[in-house]
């Protein structure tokens, strides 16, 4: 078993504290190669891979698991792309956010508002939070008719 580099050494200590994406550690990690060259930094990632300890679905399971009951689907894919997860990660996760999403945004709305929307603008105000944290319009309406929304 040969010494492991400062660079492998960093990126362990990063995966140990939580999961990321490959293209995440290596924005993490370029920061901190002046030692070493690209090549070593892509052998690094490529050994951790082989070895188990980087897994874009472990990245992907832990995103998803932590912010599903704070966010909608829209919003954890939209995070999901900007880490850098492949589509074919985000295609598989989807149907379980999808499960879920409803419970999530009757969870959200009843702990922001008391009352279903009386007025135009406070369906608005409701609405636009409910968007801003990555819940589809449709889902909006499930919850609205869920919690007996009054004259829109």
């Amino acid at each position: 078993m040969s010494a492991r580099t400062p660079l492998e050494i960093r990126a362990l200590r990063m995966l140990a504290r939580r999961e990321h994406s490959r293209q995440e550690l290596e924005q993490k990690l370029a920061a901190h190669r002046e030692s070493c060259g690209t090549d070593e930094l892509a052998e690094v990632l490529d050994t951790l891979e082989q070895q188990g300890y980087l897994s874009e679905q472990r990245a992907v399971e832990q995103i998803a698991r932590t912010r599903r009951a704070r966010f909608g689907s829209h919003r954890i894919v939209h995070e999901l792309k900007a880490k850098g997860i492949d589509s074919h990660w985000i295609d598989n996760i989807l149907p379980t956010l999808k499960e879920t999403e409803l419970e999530a945004a009757l969870s959200i709305w009843s702990k922001k508002f008391d009352h279903p929307p009386v007025s135009k603008e406070e369906r608005g105000k409701q609405v636009r939070f409910m968007m801003n944290r990555g819940f589809s319009l449709e889902t909006i309406r499930q919850v609205f008719a869920q919690v007996g929304e009054a004259s829109t």
